[in-house]
């Protein structure tokens, strides 16, 4: 016979439900909190007290509501300068590190170039030990040393990750097999507490689903570019990570089997048909160029050049093919076009939902909406800081 939950574990997990809501919503007031949680007033007060003294939350009366007659509701704000977590996106050409505070405020953030080209995960993320150094003093300072609290660390990478260590077996496009990410990150946090790593579309998807484009939508595909090509999945409000953490690697779907090579060692990826390289080469244009290519391309098209618009075309035919395929797989409500797929998506947009019409089964693509990201370039960081702060919406008071 199974056994329900003890009152202490459900207490914890209302702590941890209340403490999340702040976080995602801000500040809230103790009877938007009773309504949006179900609990009673004198329930949401004890738990609300218990996140106070540990620093979590802190209570006040709305300022318009000083003065007045009547008892006021309380509201309840996360202690964002105090509680905070580090964030970390390493991509193919930048690293950015990032102190976020609980409800999702970004209290610093710290940006530097990454050389394209085959270096070692120690030696590519070496630029965030000053990083930390930076965020740790100017967290003392804040807060003049009372009560800064670091409870964790994230990290987003272009790249396959295994889910346990964040070891990457394989970042083509950063020229890694089998780097120990995790544990070179870990070196430079030194808290002594392991740095959990994800695939950066994963996080980006998970950051649009809790905040940005696609917040109150359980259903969602997450496609970023580069130099290749990424994918987070959502389905039924739960992220689709796969065994080992490796799901998504939609780029790696074969759509053109007689097509070009591709960095993975197969032929005819989708990447070999979407990614930069494919958009530059399509456009005569300097294969490695990067974003700023990209962008090139672009605007290039917009103002008529020929060449440009029919590398355009001929691209955003191909993201609408495999947009189909995983519109018929996932029966997405949301597809999201993110990094250098934000431009293509913007300047092919009808070529892709023509081919979506076409491909795509009715009953799935009826209702799909295709958008661009809400939160920008930052996406994955910000996924990066959600997934750290998860071991304290599990246990508040343990992991204050």
């Amino acid at each position: 016979m199974r056994v329900g939950p003890s009152q202490e574990e459900i207490r914890r997990s209302n702590l941890g439900a209340l403490l999340r809501s702040v976080h995602l919503h801000g500040a809230m007031s103790r009877a938007d909190l009773t309504t949006s949680l179900g609990l009673n007033r004198s329930t949401i007060g004890a738990l609300t007290a218990d996140l106070a003294a540990a620093g979590l939350v802190s209570e006040g009366v709305p300022r318009e509501q000083r003065g007045r007659a009547g008892r006021p509701s309380l509201v309840v704000r996360p202690e964002s300068e105090k509680v905070f977590v580090y964030a970390f996106a390493v991509e193919v050409d930048r690293i950015v590190a990032a102190r976020v505070g609980l409800g999702g405020v970004l209290l610093d953030r710290f940006e530097a170039a990454r050389p394209r080209g085959e270096h070692d995960a120690a030696t590519v993320v070496a630029p965030i030990a000053e990083f930390v150094h930076k965020m740790q003093l100017t967290a003392l300072d804040r807060v003049k040393g009372a009560g800064a609290r670091l409870i964790g660390s994230g990290a987003a990478v272009s790249a396959m990750v295994r889910r346990d260590d964040g070891y990457v077996r394989l970042g083509p496009q950063l020229g890694w097999a089998d780097q120990p990410l995790g544990e070179a990150l870990g070196v430079l946090v030194g808290d002594g507490r392991p740095v959990a790593v994800r695939n950066n579309a994963d996080l980006a998807a998970l950051a649009e689903h809790t905040r940005g484009a696609a917040a109150g939508c359980d259903n969602l595909v997450y496609l970023y570019g580069d130099a290749g090509i990424g994918g987070g999945i959502i389905a039924a409000g739960r992220p689709v990570t796969g065994h080992g953490g490796y799901g998504g690697e939609v780029g790696h779907m074969v759509v053109n089997p007689n097509g070009k090579a591709c960095s993975c060692g197969s032929h005819g990826c989708w990447e070999t048909e979407i990614g930069e390289h494919a958009l530059l080469a399509a456009a005569g244009r300097n294969a490695t160029a990067g974003r700023d290519g990209i962008l090139a391309v672009v605007d290039a098209a917009s103002r008529g050049d020929n060449t440009a618009q029919a590398a355009m075309r001929q691209v955003g035919d191909w993201l609408g093919f495999g947009v189909a395929n995983l519109v018929n797989i996932f029966n997405p409500e949301m597809v999201i076009f993110g990094g250098t797929l934000r431009e293509v998506y913007l300047a092919s947009a009808a070529q892709v939902r023509s081919r979506l019409n076409r491909n795509g089964l009715p009953a799935c693509r009826e209702h799909v909406r295709l958008r661009t990201p809400q939160l920008g370039q930052d996406a994955a960081l910000i996924g990066a800081a959600e997934l750290a702060f998860e071991p304290l919406f599990a246990d508040p008071l343990d992991s204050a």
